[in-house]
């Protein structure tokens, strides 16, 4: 309201504070809604259904490329195989992952997403691949964890717990999740789910 209101009186300086104010109040907020969004999936029951994966990574994807920002990302989802599990959960898995790779393949002149799946015994293993930034191999056993940031938040915004909720679900689902990176050449996320 300050800046709506009184923007065009304000001196350079103040003006950047109250943009300053309400950069780091969003930030908060979005930190707030995650540490939710945490607590309460710790406490949600699980309704367990057969999930059809290739449809619900198309709806994200599809949403995600609808989105002004996205437009130039090339999202790739093959058909992959139904899981079981908690739909609302696993759709918010793959909304973090998929946003995830959106952000991180922001400087990147063709961003190229693929949802897949590899062959497995008992479960069935899902990823979600890009071509971004990437990341040094040797902080993969840390990143799934609260706060735990690879990249400055002046370099790309974010709170730190998406992969929190993401491991989080899936453990919940008696799978896992783990990711493989390179530096400059992008990260794959894998997880896994039961079979129906």
């Amino acid at each position: 309201m300050v800046l709506e209101d009184f923007g065009a009186s304000l001196n350079d300086e103040v003006r950047e504070l109250v943009k300053t104010i309400v950069n780091r109040t969003v930030s908060m907020g979005n930190l707030i809604d995650d540490l939710l969004r945490l607590s309460k999936n710790s406490m949600q029951e699980l309704i367990i259904k057969p999930v059809d994966m290739t449809t619900l990574s198309r709806e994200i994807t599809e949403r995600l490329a609808s989105e002004g920002q996205y437009r130039n990302v090339e999202f790739r989802v093959v058909e992959l195989p139904k899981a079981i599990g908690d739909r609302s959960l696993i759709a918010q898995v793959l909304e973090n992952l998929l946003s995830n790779a959106v952000k991180f393949t922001r400087k990147v002149e063709r961003p190229i997403i693929s949802v897949g799946s590899v062959a497995d015994g008992k479960d069935n293993i899902y990823f979600v691949k890009d071509n971004g930034v990437g990341f040094d191999v040797k902080y993969v056993g840390t990143i799934f964890d609260v706060f735990q940031r690879l990249h400055s938040s002046k370099e790309f915004e974010g709170t730190g717990v998406g992969l929190a909720i993401v491991e989080q679900i899936i453990t919940k689902h008696g799978g896992r999740v783990w990711a493989d990176s390179k530096e400059g050449k992008g990260t794959t996320f894998y997880f896994s789910l039961p079979k129906p």
